[in-house]
C-alpha cells in the first residue's frame, strides 16, 4: 500500500473515466495498453491542499462471467484495490442502486480499505436526494458529485485527503542530506543489472533497510562520502502469477518511486530504442518536479557502430523535447562500462535542484531580458513585469510580478525560462515559472 494511491472502482458506465479526467485535470497521464483490453488504463497525478496523489482509472467490474476480457479487468481492479490507500466507489445516481453495485460493494468491503461511496451524475442540488438510495451499501454517507460539471469535487478531495496518513515521513525528512534516487524504466531494460552493478562497486558501503512499499526495497549506501537511498523499482516481488500485471506494476512502481525521490534515473534500452512508455515516464518525472537523467543502457552492444551515439542522442533530444534540461549518459549496466559517469550527474542535478539565486541577481537578469525582448502588447494592453523572486527550491520556482499576468503568452514564459537557464544552469531539473499580479499598497 502506498500512502497517496487512490483507485476509482465501480461497475461499467458510471463515469469513472470522466471523474479521473476531472481529478487529474491537465496533468500528465501515463497510459498502459493491455493486449485484449478494449480501452486504455490511465494513471495520473493530482494535487489538493498540498497533497500529491496518484489516481488510477480502473476498468468496469462485472461478475458471473469468466471470459478472458472480464477476468483480466477483474484481476487488475483487484491489484489496484490491494495497492490503494483510499478507494472511490463510484455509483450512478441516475440509474440508482443495482445488484452489480452490491456485488462490487461486497468485494470492496472484504478488502478492508477505506472506501468513499460517491454518487455521480448529480448535476443539480435538486438531485441530491438520489444519494439516499445508496445508504444500504453500508459505507456511510454517500457524496453526491457531477464529474462532468465539477460539482462536489472539492468535497470529495477533502474527504480523500482526510483518510490519508500524514504526508511527511519523519525519518526521511530528518535526512535532508541524503540524495534519494529512483531507478525507473519499462520491464527488461536493465534496472536490476544497473542496481546490482552499482551496489557491487568496491567504493560503495551497503546497508539495506525495508522499503516503504511492499513490493520495493530501498537501499541506503554511501559513495565518495555522500549518502544515498536507491529506490529500487526492478523485479516482480508479488503476484507474479498475474502475467498481464507486469506492465501495470512497472508503471505503478515508477509513479510511487518518483514521488518519493529527489530525482530519477530513467533507463532506456540503447539496442531496442525509445518507446512511448519511456516518453510517458519522462513526462511524469517532469510533472512531479523531480530531476531527470536518461541512462541509455546496453550501449556496449551498439557503440562500435559509426555515428550511432550522435544519431541516438539527436533522436532522444527530438522525442524528449519537453524535458530539454535532462542529462544523458550512455552505459552498460551489465559490464559496468561508464557507470562512474552517473554519480557526478546525480550530484550536479541535486545541487541544481537546491540552488537559490539572490533577488538582486534575478532582477538584473529580468532587466536585461526585458530590454532585449520586451513582452508584446496583447489586446491593446501593454504588459509590464516589475520584479521576480525565487520562493522555493526542488524544483526551483520563480515568481514574476506583472500588471496583466493572465495575458503573458506561453512563448514568453519559455523565453524567460531559457534566460534563467542560460544564466544559472539548472541542468537536470525542471524549473517552475509563475506570474502573479503585483499588489499595490492598500489592496
Amino acid at each position: 500500500m502506498t500512502d497517496n494511491f487512490v483507485a476509482i472502482v465501480g461497475r461499467p458506465n458510471v463515469g469513472k473515466s470522466t471523474l479521473f479526467n476531472r481529478l487529474t485535470s491537465a496533468r500528465t497521464a501515463i497510459e498502459e495498453k493491455v493486449p485484449g483490453v478494449t480501452r486504455d488504463r490511465l494513471y495520473g497525478a493530482s494535487e489538493w491542499c498540498g497533497r500529491n496523489l496518484i489516481i488510477v482509472d480502473t476498468g468496469g467490474l462485472t461478475f458471473g462471467r469468466d471470459d478472458e476480457l472480464t477476468t483480466m479487468v477483474r484481476h487488475q481492479v483487484e491489484l489496484a484495490v490491494s495497492e490503494a490507500r483510499v478507494i472511490i466507489f463510484l455509483l450512478d445516481g441516475r440509474e440508482g442502486l443495482t445488484a452489480l453495485d452490491e456485488e462490487v460493494g461486497e468485494m470492496l468491503r472484504r478488502s478492508g480499505k477505506a472506501v468513499i461511496p460517491v454518487v455521480n451524475k448529480i448535476d443539480y442540488h435538486e438531485m441530491d436526494d438520489a444519494k439516499y438510495n445508496f445508504y444500504g451499501l453500508g459505507f456511510g454517507d454517500p457524496l453526491p458529485v457531477s464529474a462532468s460539471h465539477g460539482r462536489g469535487i472539492g468535497e470529495l478531495l477533502d474527504t480523500v485527503c482526510s483518510l490519508l496518513p500524514p504526508q511527511a515521513d519523519e525519518e526521511e525528512a530528518a535526512d535532508e542530506d541524503i540524495i534519494k534516487v529512483a531507478v525507473i524504466g519499462r520491464p527488461n531494460v536493465g534496472k536490476s543489472s544497473l542496481i546490482n552493478t552499482i551496489l557491487g562497486e568496491e567504493r560503495v558501503i551497503v546497508s539495506t533497510m525495508p522499503g516503504t512499499t511492499r513490493e520495493a526495497v530501498d537501499t541506503r549506501f554511501t559513495y565518495k562520502e555522500q549518502p544515498y537511498i536507491l529506490i529500487d523499482t526492478a523485479g516482480m516481488r508479488r503476484k507474479s502469477r498475474v502475467k498481464e500485471a507486469v506492465e501495470y506494476y512497472s508503471v505503478l512502481r515508477s509513479l510511487k518511486a518518483v514521488q518519493r525521490a529527489d530525482l530519477a534515473l530513467l533507463l532506456i534500452d540503447g539496442e531496442a530504442g525509445i518507446t512511448e512508455q519511456d516518453q510517458r515516464l519522462a513526462g511524469y518525472v517532469d510533472e512531479a518536479g523531480r530531476g531527470l537523467i536518461f541512462v541509455v543502457n546496453k550501449w556496449d552492444l551498439v557503440r562500435g557502430k559509426e555515428d550511432a551515439r550522435e544519431n541516438f542522442l539527436n533522436n532522444l533530444r527530438r522525442l524528449f523535447g519537453f524535458v530539454p534540461y535532462a542529462h544523458v549518459v550512455f552505459v552498460s549496466a551489465l559490464t559496468g562500462w561508464r557507470l562512474e559517469k552517473i554519480f557526478p550527474l546525480v550530484m550536479h542535478t541535486w545541487q541544481e535542484q537546491h540552488k537559490r539565486i539572490s533577488t538582486s541577481l534575478l532582477n538584473e537578469l529580468l532587466e536585461d531580458a526585458l530590454a532585449v525582448n520586451p513582452p508584446p502588447t496583447v489586446k491593446g494592453k501593454r504588459i509590464k513585469i516589475f520584479y521576480v523572486t525565487q520562493p522555493e527550491v526542488k524544483p526551483p520556482t520563480f515568481v514574476f510580478f506583472a500588471n496583466e499576468p493572465e495575458l503573458i503568452h506561453f512563448s514568453y514564459r519559455r523565453y524567460l525560462e531559457n534566460r534563467l537557464r542560460d544564466s544559472f544552469d539548472f541542468s537536470g531539473t525542471p524549473i517552475i515559472v509563475k506570474f502573479k499580479r503585483r499588489q499595490r499598497r492598500g489592496e
